[in-house]
């Protein structure tokens, strides 16, 4: 039995996990662009069980046993917590990692492919797009919810699975190797851009410089806040489960806020041409806000909460330099279907940067009525 295209024997591959039962089927699943996922059935007593299969993209992550690692020691700690709060139904509220056959969190079938299974989560969903503000306030509840549950994870520091990942004084000095190197001649053309970036360029260190005093600490985050990676109960629409944890390593609590506003309150797509459409929406901003601070509120210091509209207005800039930064290599990193198409989409970030920075008192102003 082949699970997609790629004639992966997702049979075979279960053989190696600790699944029981009779194996039904397989087939891909959900919207994810790194890993091929899938969704596979077994018949357990005459009960049909579902689990999720990964195949871990190691072009992308290059250390999957590492990222096994840190995943298993941030679900184990989850899980441990939540039954320390008596907390009902947790395997659906935190990832559960099936081993394998030898008690590893990971296989390297003989083609070497690294796979992994999930305990599939039953009557919930995720949305790839938020349609009203009652989502984006559970969503972000849930981020919060799973920052603080990891808040005291003991031993050793997890593994960055993507070093600077988020390092924006790094992607700066990309941006300007970039435009200094100007391979592909498009320097000129875009001067705006690089001239409204430029302007900014002090924003990078900001953060950075108030981890190095001390002022904010160093946190495990999810670095990857879209609405996408929480899991919405069916029935009360309740953000129960954040998932794709790729990415969790240590980093900022500010990034993952500062990202959430970012993917969140923006009205239109990310190429979006007409500029005109391009706004903070104060519904979904006031929406995640809350959500958040219903809960990091009880963790986060006075000064994480300060800086939380600035680093809404950090991680949009970031973004928009690494569109921009593309642009001017020759479009090497993201994928393109137009010509120009990352400056389109550099654009459209520098253009919600200019709105937060327009909403930038309002925004403090909420949050500290909070």
């Amino acid at each position: 039995m082949t699970g997609d295209k790629k004639n992966y024997n997702i049979k075979n591959v279960g053989k190696n996990f600790c699944v029981l039962g009779q194996f039904l089927s397989a087939a891909p699943y959900g919207s994810g662009h790194i890993n091929d996922t899938f969704k596979v059935s077994y018949d357990q007593g005459g009960t049909v069980n579902d689990y999720i299969f990964q195949r871990i993209n190691h072009f992308v992550f290059k250390d999957p046993l590492s990222l096994m690692d840190n995943i298993s020691r941030v679900t184990g700690h989850t899980f441990k917590k939540l039954t320390e709060a008596g907390t009902d139904y947790i395997s659906r509220r935190t990832l559960t990692v099936i081993p394998t056959l030898d008690g590893k969190s990971c296989y390297i079938d003989p083609d070497g492919n690294y796979w992994r299974v999930y305990i599939f989560i039953e009557k919930a969903k995720t949305y790839d797009v938020i349609e009203n503000p009652k989502q984006a306030y559970e969503a972000a509840k849930a981020f919060a919810a799973f920052q603080g549950l990891i808040v005291d994870i003991p031993g050793p520091r997890l593994v960055e699975t993507i070093p600077n990942f988020h390092n924006t004084r790094t992607r700066f000095n990309t941006l300007k190797q970039a435009i200094e190197k100007d391979e592909h001649n498009r320097a000129g053309e875009v001067k705006e851009e690089i001239a409204f970036a430029l302007e900014r360029e002090s924003m990078a260190g900001t953060l950075l410089d108030l981890v190095a005093d001390g002022k904010i600490p160093e946190r495990i985050t999810h670095n990857d806040t879209k609405i996408n990676n929480v899991m919405m109960d069916d029935e009360t629409s309740e953000g129960i489960c954040v998932i794709d944890l790729d990415t969790v390593m240590p980093g900022l609590a500010l990034y993952d806020y500062g990202d959430m506003i970012r993917s969140s309150t923006i009205p239109t797509a990310e190429d979006e041409t007409d500029l005109s459409k391009v706004t903070m929406r104060k519904d979904l901003f006031e929406a995640v806000s809350k959500g958040y601070m219903s809960v990091a509120g009880e963790f986060l210091n006075k000064t994480e909460i300060e800086y939380l509209p600035f680093a809404a207005r950090l991680m949009t800039f970031e973004v928009g330099i690494r569109f921009l930064t593309d642009h001017l290599q020759g479009d090497v990193y993201f994928k393109i279907h137009r010509k120009n198409h990352n400056l389109d989409r550099c654009r459209t970030q520098f253009k919600l940067v200019q709105s937060i920075e327009e909403h930038t008192n309002y925004m403090q102003k909420f949050i500290e009525g909070l």
